[in-house]
């Protein structure tokens, strides 16, 4: 039997939006070229967050301008927000954490007001600092027990999700992970809600102890979407700053395994598939002679 360890396990969380594209207005005085910042007119406390990646389009189809040198009409960056919900532009996931001035992308004030769509575009990535995490399912049942019945019969119904997340608290980084101190914004997420999507990775490529050379690069996951319902911050002199996220499943919850294809194609026998060919017949690139 083999005997598979914690330690090479990871979560995968995307950010989800939780509404469709937002009619937002920049409004030229809205654009401080100097600080590199900018602000939407009609967009909610809360709406957007830093790390969130946006595409910005214009309404009318002619070129954005907002950002120096872009003459398309669209721009994909990722946002830093502040407390007053001013907007800075960074090509990487890292620099909008960050948030400084010198990262930012060099902004141009536009020369009248910008209709624009904002959509919010993320993608997974590993959540740093992860000591633990745990995902519980269950399945309900109903009683159909009749009188004439000598034992109780039930039949199975629908299935739920629960689970929780234990990290070590980061605000700040130079990679892509996502970092901790997301959920503890993504609870706040009023306006939008706190919904996400996640993998929960029992086995990741590179480990191996089974010793079988072709499982080396397989993935065995768990892929679920889920809504936080508590985070708790746990902070004590000397000690390291964690938080935990407790979560419920909103939808599907799916066991996945992805493994390696074998090296052969066979029939449904287990026999060898051949090709029909020409003998006299080369492989060649084309236009050679062999």
């Amino acid at each position: 039997m083999t005997v598979y360890l914690g330690n090479f396990g990871s979560v995968e969380l995307q950010r989800q939006f939780g509404g469709e594209e937002l009619a937002l207005t920049v409004e030229t005085s809205g654009v401080d070229a100097t600080k590199k910042r900018f602000s939407f007119k009609g967009l909610l406390h809360g709406q957007l967050l830093t790390g969130d990646k946006l595409e910005i389009t214009t309404t009318s189809g002619s070129a954005l301008g907002l950002v120096s040198g872009n003459t398309d009409k669209s721009i994909k960056k990722y946002i830093h927000v502040d407390a007053v919900d001013g907007i800075r532009l960074y090509d990487t996931f890292a620099k909008a954490v960050n948030g400084t001035q010198t990262d930012a992308e060099t902004l141009v004030a536009p020369s009248s007001d910008l209709s624009v769509k904002v959509k919010v575009e993320n993608e997974m990535r590993v959540i740093a600092q992860v000591e633990s995490y745990e995902l519980n399912t269950e399945r309900e049942t109903v009683d159909t027990t009749v009188l004439s019945d000598e034992f109780r019969n039930r039949i199975s119904t629908l299935i739920s999700g629960s689970g929780r997340i234990v990290c070590e608290w980061e605000y700040t980084g130079d990679d892509n992970k996502e970092l901790a101190n997301y959920m503890l914004e993504l609870i706040l997420r009023t306006k939008v809600g706190s919904n996400f999507s996640a993998r929960f990775f029992l086995k990741t490529d590179d480990y191996n102890p089974s010793g079988v050379a072709a499982r080396s690069n397989d993935f065995i996951f768990y892929d679920v979407q889920g809504c936080l319902t508590a985070v708790a911050l746990q902070f004590a002199p000397g000690n390291i700053v964690k938080i935990s996220a407790d979560f419920v499943t909103t939808g599907e919850v799916q066991l996945r395994a992805v493994v390696e294809p074998p090296d052969k194609l066979l029939q449904q026998d287990g026999s060898s598939l051949f090709l029909e060919q020409d003998t006299s017949a080369k492989l060649g690139m084309p236009g050679s002679t062999t």
